[in-house]
């Protein structure tokens, strides 16, 4: 049993994961910036409530979005937060949520540079990868994990199943199974300092 804390457990992809570790015996810590209905309260990014959340856990997982925010300004200091915060703590693994616009497809090129690839979120976009370039520069043992196209809406159960495949706008991912990958990062370590995409077994 791990000892794991979940900064985000609010959101879809959070909750999920707190579901997953849950259902594998975890100790979690599920965290939101407002606490209450049983989170803890924790913003992600002020440093110094992150290291006294995060001390004595094993790994985090942070699946985190403010709205309400400049994601430009918000993603990088999540980010350095996160680096910051868990230095202090002294806890070395990181499962951060990525996004599938960022990683690459098939060729080589970004998804969000591939053609009649929507663009209005660009902002949003690009300020998930200088939250990545944060997390590069860092010493922390971190994987950034996304769908490789987009959460899965119409059939959100858990299948149970994921696999790892370029950037891909057609596939679908369920966040049950995404939370799958996540906390498989954490029990099973397999990718290091990387960013990876997974999506279901089925191709859509």
């Amino acid at each position: 049993m791990s000892r794991i804390m979940v900064i985000g457990a609010r959101g879809r992809a959070g909750k999920a994961a707190v579901d997953e570790a849950v259902r594998r015996g975890h100790e979690v810590t599920a965290v939101a910036r407002s606490g209450g209905d049983g989170l803890v309260a924790g913003d992600v990014t002020d440093v110094d409530r992150i290291a006294e959340l995060a001390a004595g856990q094993d790994a985090v997982i942070a699946a985190v979005y403010d709205g309400g925010s400049d994601p430009a300004v918000f993603f990088p200091q999540a980010a350095r937060a996160l680096v910051d915060g868990l230095a202090k703590a002294g806890v070395e693994r990181l499962v951060w949520v990525g996004l599938s616009s960022i990683l690459p497809a098939a060729d080589g090129t970004l998804l969000m540079d591939t053609a009649g690839y929507p663009n209005e979120y660009r902002p949003f976009f690009l300020a998930h990868q200088v939250a990545l370039e944060v997390l590069q520069a860092s010493a922390l043992d971190w994987v950034s994990v996304a769908p490789t196209g987009d959460f899965n809406h119409a059939e959100p159960t858990r299948t149970g199943s994921y696999r790892g495949a370029p950037a891909s706008a057609s596939e679908l991912i369920s966040y049950a199974d995404l939370a799958i990958a996540l906390v498989d990062e954490v029990d099973r370590p397999q990718h290091h300092r990387a960013a990876i995409g997974v999506t279901s077994e089925q191709v859509v």
